[in-house]
């Protein structure tokens, strides 16, 4: 319920008081639920473990707990195939290694389901050997291990779910190879001289801010704008002036002009950094 809140959430279009949209809250729901479920199930095997180890008794009930047991990894391991044939499909998209897009958390949601079902049907596997143990050697000792064993499993997994998703959300930088791809991009136009201070953020969900402090060269925006012009009558207009006001007027005019044509480029550049890297949804490049 957790993870589909985060989802129709994340879905929402940006307003003014989130201008850059609620992506971020795939994150939040993965790791509120990661937290929750883990830690809950971690602390409660733990807790059965522990008393098995200080209070043991014999098993109840043996038939009805491998009939759960069994359900369980019917049911958990045919939701890890889905997950793990979906985390597939989108690592090949990307051009990652299924460790990769696991490790870098690039579907909080299909991570924390993944994680879940592979958790659970470990643990399955670990309950019913340690069942099985106590079961034919009448040592209660070995199922409270098992809730041990189960625990440890569990908390694990939530350990990196928090370290993953919090990564997420505190800004984490793209790949440098695909940082590099747009800075050369950038560099390669011929509007601009150089440029400083570029940072590239993983919003999520295949969405990069990128924000460049752009040197750009003066003499090409002037350039661009004079081709834009009537040469001849423009040099008529400098002719006719003949005082300061008429100068300072012919200055004004071409000036703000001019600075119209370096905005114009700005936008350029923008609009090619995002036609060319989709995953590119903001940019902000400052003038230097």
């Amino acid at each position: 319920a957790l993870l589909a809140l985060g989802i129709s959430q994340s879905a929402r279009t940006p307003d003014p008081s989130h201008p850059y949209g609620f992506t971020n809250m795939r994150y939040i729901a993965s790791l509120i639920s990661g937290v929750g479920i883990f830690m809950m199930g971690a602390g409660l095997s733990w807790y059965h473990g522990i008393i098995g180890l200080l209070h043991p008794h014999p098993i109840e009930s043996l038939l009805w707990a491998y009939c759960i047991l069994a359900g369980s990894l019917v049911s958990e391991g045919a939701t890890l195939l889905v997950a793990i044939n979906e985390i597939r499909r989108s690592a090949r998209a990307k051009g990652l290694s299924f460790y990769q897009y696991v490790v870098q958390s690039r579907d909080p949601s299909t991570n924390v389901v993944l994680l879940e079902d592979a958790a659970a049907v470990l643990s399955v596997a670990v309950a019913a050997t340690c069942m099985g143990l106590t079961s034919l050697t009448g040592n209660p000792y070995y199922d409270s291990v098992g809730s041990l064993g189960v625990g440890t499993l569990l908390g694990t997994v939530s350990a990196f779910l928090i370290y993953t998703n919090t990564e997420a959300l505190l800004g984490r930088s793209i790949q440098p190879e695909q940082l590099q791809r747009l800075t050369e991009l950038l560099e390669s136009d011929p509007v601009v001289r150089a440029i400083h201070d570029v940072k590239a953020t993983d919003m999520g969900m295949s969405k990069v801010r990128f924000k460049a402090e752009v040197d750009f060269d003066g003499r090409v925006v002037t350039r661009s704008y004079l081709e834009k012009q009537d040469i001849e009558q423009l040099l008529q207009e400098i002719q006719q002036v003949k005082t300061l006001e008429e100068l300072e007027a012919f200055m004004l005019k071409h000036g703000e002009n001019i600075i119209d044509t370096l905005g114009a480029e700005v936008d350029r550049l923008e609009k090619d950094l995002k036609q060319r890297n989709p995953d590119v949804r903001h940019v902000d490049l400052e003038i230097l």
